[in-house]
């Protein structure tokens, strides 16, 4: 009893200096913006440091391997919770495809539209298909998009099947495909629980949230499907590497 009652004050503090700090970061920003232009750059630079300030104030702790493409680059990664796009932030300047809830989500919302982000309804072909011109186009102009190809949050010890549709078009437009492996340790990292709230206060209630993520090296085909079960195949042999010895979920 006395446990969850600590987990609870300890998420709640968190979540109280989450909040407060994000209307303060983009207060110093817009006042940043008196003296020079709003551009990618800037607001990336931005997401970092908030970033950085949310892992220590959540008690995130992070073994990555590898480092990002040397160059704009499709990155796609498996998809364990909300905060996974958290996690890559710090490694990986990119803009992030997300389902159109994402608008709805408290803490992350304002945040990500400001330092980009591309919505998208996965219900909507009409959707889709702008947001597959709308990463194309920004990959065109140098920049990163980050996807999650299984389209939901999975707590197998395997990927979903990845969808085909960002491989098509990265393998039409000769872009890199540059594949992330994220893993955690514990049971409550993984967003089993749909209420985002509830999910916040059921995964950094504790006093630590141990967190594996590797950055691939880049693939390219002109074989859209063979694109895809490239990093497929690269991304579930790295979690598998991950999950041994370590994970108190994907115990063998």
């Amino acid at each position: 009893m006395l446990g969850r009652i600590i987990n609870k004050v300890r998420a709640s503090l968190r979540a109280l200096i989450i909040i407060i700090c994000i209307p303060l970061f983009m207060l110093a920003y817009f006042i940043s913006l008196i003296f020079r232009k709003h551009t990618k750059e800037s607001a990336f630079k931005l997401r970092r440091a908030y970033v950085k300030l949310a892992w220590r104030v959540m008690g995130m702790r992070m073994d990555v391997k590898g480092q990002a493409y040397d160059g704009a680059a499709l990155y796609v990664s498996n998809h364990r919770s909300f905060s996974d796009p958290i996690v890559a932030s710090l490694y990986v300047d990119a803009f992030v495809i997300a389902k159109a809830e994402v608008s709805n989500y408290p803490f992350i919302n304002k945040g990500a539209e400001l330092t980009g982000i591309i919505y998208v309804k996965r219900e909507s072909k009409e959707s889709r298909k702008a947001t597959r011109a709308a990463f194309l186009d920004i990959i065109k102009t140098g920049y990163n998009v980050l996807v999650y190809p299984e389209g939901t949050v999975n707590y197998e010890k395997k990927t979903l099947p990845y969808k085909i549709g960002t491989f098509i078009e990265a393998a039409k437009n000769n872009i890199p495909v540059v594949p992330i492996a994220l893993e955690y340790k514990d049971e409550t990292d993984l967003w089993k629980v749909k209420n985002f709230v509830t999910q916040f206060f059921r995964q950094f209630g504790k006093s630590r949230t141990y967190i594996k993520m590797e950055i691939g090296p880049a693939f390219s085909d002109t074989d859209g499907e063979l694109l895809k079960d490239k990093v497929e195949q690269w991304t579930n042999e790295r979690l598998s590497s991950m999950q041994k010895n370590w994970s108190s979920v994907f115990t063998d």
